[in-house]
């Protein structure tokens, strides 16, 4: 009977030490586990809040194709102190190029826009519009879409420029159809580019927005 309960003993014991063994394994899978949950929380808190930044800057870059729109509008329309004239030759102070078609005013090759903005717009070249509350600086430059500069074409200039095609008479769209001619000018284009950047995470964001007057 001795025996007998000293070789019960000892299957009961070696049984023990396979659960602690087994419970140890499960608790290192349960802490490594725990370990890359908190690893993925964290690069997704970080993931949004860089998409956060990157729309703040995005909406900062709103503000300025306005800025830039409305100089165009006073420009075009002899407002504010400005004049068409001062469309036909570059403005550094608007950041503005006359003949922006020219190879020298796009992205060569593999050149991204933030690399072509650093070696060849910079500071000194764009308009400033200013800073937000967000900490976000914005500028932008404007091409008019032509080889070079002087009035445009459609208006008894040389300048070659990318426009819309002079309507003289069409008709229809009245009360009575044909009754009333509708006519409109050839429209010059302009390409409005914006930079933003921020100074929390080092975000910069780029709009570019077309525009015909």
């Amino acid at each position: 009977m001795l025996n007998r309960h000293y070789i019960r003993g000892t299957m009961r014991t070696g049984q023990r030490g396979v659960v602690l063994f087994i419970a140890l394994i499960v608790l290192v899978a349960m802490t490594l586990a725990a370990i890359a949950l908190m690893r993925s929380v964290d690069t997704t808190n970080i993931i949004a809040g860089n998409l956060a930044f990157q729309q703040a800057a995005t909406h900062s870059g709103d503000t300025a194709v306005e800025s830039a729109i409305g100089w165009l509008e006073d420009c075009n329309n002899s407002r504010n102190g400005c004049n068409p004239l001062v469309l036909n030759g570059d403005d550094n102070t608007h950041g503005y190029i006359a003949a922006g078609n020219s190879a020298t005013r796009n992205p060569s090759g593999s050149q991204n826009w933030d690399a072509f903005w650093t070696a060849n717009v910079g500071n000194g070249n764009s308009h400033l519009v200013g800073t937000d509350t967000a900490l976000n600086t914005t500028r932008y430059i404007i091409d008019r879409l032509c080889n070079g500069v002087g009035a445009p074409a459609s208006s008894g200039g040389s300048a070659n420029c990318a426009s819309s095609p002079l309507i003289i008479q069409a008709t229809g769209n009245a009360q009575v159809a044909g009754q009333i001619p509708l006519q409109a000018a050839s429209l010059v284009f302009y390409r409005i580019t914006v930079r933003t950047a921020g100074q929390v995470r080092n975000t910069v964001s780029y709009i570019q927005v077309m525009v015909a007057l």
